[in-house]
């Protein structure tokens, strides 16, 4: 009898689909972490609170900008109060408990925001948030 001294071959493990699927996951949060900062980078300066919580975005909140000169903006897009409203009526119907959050300038009119909240009334949305920033310490 002839005995062998082979040992059975190490199994290889593939590194080429693992280096695939690490940069798909890499590039994946890197492009959903761009989406979540972009509508808070516009410029609306919010304004200051000394208390509040901290802001913990709920899945799927709706962010609603008011600039300082009144223009509505939602999803990087200037709206009216028709298209506005027909956003979020058409939201609130799929969605029971949709939440909003109201980013309103600190320069623009009290009444701009009462209107947009009037708007978000009429449209079913009832889950609304008010954006505020701590004041900056001074030095």
């Amino acid at each position: 009898m002839k005995f062998s001294n082979r040992q059975p071959p190490a199994i290889a493990i593939q590194l080429a689909p693992m280096i695939d699927i690490l940069l798909l996951l890499l590039s994946f949060f890197i492009i959903s972490w761009q989406f979540s900062k972009s509508e808070t980078e516009l410029k609306v300066s919010v304004p200051t609170a000394q208390e509040g919580a901290e802001a913990e975005r709920p899945r799927g909140e709706i962010i609603i900008n008011v600039l300082a000169d009144g223009t509505i903006r939602v999803e990087g897009l200037t709206v009216d109060a028709l298209q506005l409203f027909e956003k979020l009526s058409a939201i609130a119907k799929q969605y029971q408990n949709q939440p909003v959050r109201l980013r309103g300038d600190g320069g623009v009119a009290y009444q701009r925001i009462v209107e947009v909240i009037d708007i978000c009334q009429k449209a079913g949305i009832w889950n609304i948030s008010f954006a505020t920033q701590h004041p900056t310490p001074e030095k």
